[in-house]
């Protein structure tokens, strides 16, 4: 995939149908904190009315195909983000993720100066979110073993972190 083809941008109503397509696919959504879509009215209300503090749409030729979030903290724990991501599953495997990835840090570091700290928690199992981790230029920092329930289960999680001072791989 030519990388110029990946662009980071808000969310727009006209988005609703991209937004469906990849957010009613059970693939995509069964490892990430929020429900699978099941209605345009849903994509409508993610679009319009999400509590995610930092968010961008993942595109390809200005088509929404995924998205990256970032929660950053608040009190004590302002000097830090957690960050999440999710792509149409037609678009695995293309290194679009990482890029996307990427991208972002930079967006959410000047947005929120106080952030130190990018983190990721991801499910020990899922491999090909800890190469999206590893080659975004996250360090993993280790396993928290059943650490939380993710829509049902009690899971493993492994724990990434990316420092304002760290280098974005090229």
């Amino acid at each position: 995939m030519d990388s110029s083809r990946i662009t980071l941008r808000p969310y727009r109503s006209t988005d609703v149908d991209d937004l469906l397509s990849w957010a009613s696919d059970d693939r995509v959504t069964r490892s990430i904190h929020f429900s699978t879509l099941i209605s345009k009215d849903e994509a409508l209300t993610f679009i319009d009315k999400s509590s995610i503090p930092w968010r961008r749409s993942i595109c390809i030729d200005d088509r929404s195909v995924g998205i990256v979030v970032a929660r950053p903290g608040s009190g004590d724990d302002r000097c830090r983000a957690e960050v999440g991501y999710a792509l149409a599953v037609e678009y695995w495997g293309q290194g679009i993720t990482p890029k996307a990835v990427k991208m972002a840090i930079p967006l959410i570091l000047e947005e929120f100066p106080e952030i130190v700290r990018l983190q990721a928690l991801t499910d020990a199992e899922n491999k090909a979110s800890h190469r999206v981790l590893e080659k975004a230029g996250f360090i993993k920092e280790g396993m928290f073993r059943k650490y939380f329930y993710f829509k049902g289960e009690i899971k493993d999680v492994v724990l990434y972190s990316f420092l304002s001072t760290d280098s974005i791989p090229s």
